[in-house]
């Protein structure tokens, strides 16, 4: 079925019981030419961009639990592509293009909402490095403008832009940035893969990964042996978990980062806002109610759960921000289990053991990706070459001393 405002006034006027289900639930097949492990975002791009735009067929997700509800269903929303390195900035900013026309491509209202994103900056020196990061978007084909203290607070004339530690001087917007609805992609991207024949199979976790003369061949699962082709794995924060079954250990670290959302509110925030001076970001839902988020918690983790101490800590930034927070509800508070690479960048690429893929170490930054991720796993799996916008995303770039350090902290998972 096909979406569209003539399809929502015919059900209207039938009483809606023409619909029908979003996605099959089918029974796993004894073997695929492409396994994706992983229902999250990334894994069901990766179907659907090798079903669309690979034309491959015969291909499986297999979900442990349903889908939405990893950390695709368990993050603040926010896309954007305001990166400052050259390994960085052409991926983040493909990323973007696919998202702006996304709802149109795969027929589902994902919510995609360009409200754009501004990074507050608080010193002098901080606003050399946005205007250094600006004028690398800028020439990389991203859109990227310097704002000064006066056109910030005619935009946002509630924040605190006299604070005695962290005053306002101005931002770095990006008009294109914005929020989309998390959950929705998911279930867009499910459904556009299930319609080009995709097996989407649920509550099928992986419980082994099959090796036969250095080639995987397949895997076990709870629902039996799957034998595969390829076999891909985009499972997020489960990802040393995954490729532990197949001998491997990844340069990754596993925390819980939380997010939180207020009670709803009238419209008061127009865009996304970043606190420069502390780790908070806030945007606001279609439902009123503020979306934010800051640190990781301190602690290695696979629960979707945090501390109370980084609750403390957000607030507390959020308020030096935005004073007028304090007289907000706190409505309730998530996690989703970040996979932290050593250099705060992705890894998309082969493993040593053939027919073996391997999609994760995104950080902070999975959820803004998924368009792009699945488009060049996708092209990895279908060609076994690198997509030329992440050709520097190789898994034996740390040994090879090859880093993508971002935010310029070295080789510790925890400050990126």
């Amino acid at each position: 079925m096909r979406y569209s405002g003539f399809r929502i006034l015919q059900q209207a006027l039938t009483g809606h019981k023409g619909w029908t289900p979003a996605w099959r639930n089918p029974d796993p097949q004894p073997h695929y030419d492409y396994v994706i492990v992983g229902g999250g975002g990334h894994g069901l791009a990766t179907a659907y961009y090798l079903a669309r735009q690979f034309r491959q067929s015969r291909i499986a997700v297999l979900e442990k639990g349903w889908i939405g509800g990893g950390n695709v269903g368990r993050n603040t929303t926010i896309i954007r592509s305001n990166y400052l390195l050259d390994g960085n900035e052409p991926f983040y900013e493909f990323s973007l293009r696919l998202w702006e026309g996304l709802e149109q491509d795969f027929n589902y209202n994902a919510m995609v909402s360009q409200r754009g994103i501004l990074n507050l900056f608080h010193s002098d020196a901080q606003r050399d490095a946005y205007i250094r990061r600006g004028n690398a978007m800028r020439l990389h084909g991203a859109d990227a403008e310097l704002l000064d203290r006066d056109q910030v607070r005619r935009a946002y004339p509630f924040l605190d832009f006299d604070n005695a530690r962290f005053p306002i001087k101005g931002g770095l917007a990006q008009r294109r940035g914005g929020t989309v609805r998390h959950d929705a992609v998911a279930w867009g991207y499910a459904r556009g893969a299930d319609q080009r024949g995709v097996d989407i199979i649920q509550n099928c976790a992986v419980t082994g990964l099959r090796i036969e003369n250095g080639r995987c061949t397949g895997v076990d699962t709870t629902r039996g042996v799957i034998g595969a082709g390829k076999v891909g794995v985009a499972v997020a924060g489960n990802s040393s978990r995954v490729m532990a079954m197949a001998g491997l250990r990844l340069p990754i670290e596993s925390h819980v980062l939380q997010a939180f959302v207020s009670e709803g509110l009238k419209p008061v925030l127009p865009g996304v806002i970043t606190f420069g001076a502390g780790h908070f970001y806030c945007s606001q839902s279609d439902k009123g109610g503020l979306v934010f988020g800051g640190d990781l918690d301190g602690y290695n983790s696979y629960a979707q759960r945090g501390n109370l101490p980084v609750i403390e800590d957000v607030a507390e930034g959020g308020m030096a921000l935005f004073p007028g927070l304090g007289r907000v509800r706190l409505l309730r508070a998530w996690g989703g289990v970040m996979d932290m690479s050593m250099d705060g960048s992705p890894i998309i690429d082969r493993t040593p053991v053939e027919g073996l893929y391997l999609n994760g170490g995104w950080c902070y930054g999975g959820f803004k990706a998924t368009p792009a991720s699945g488009w060049c796993f996708a092209h990895l799996l279908a060609t076994d070459q690198p997509h030329p916008t992440a050709t520097a995303y190789r898994l034996d770039r740390f040994a090879r001393g090859l880093m993508i350090d971002e935010k310029g902290v070295g080789a510790q998972p925890n400050l990126h």
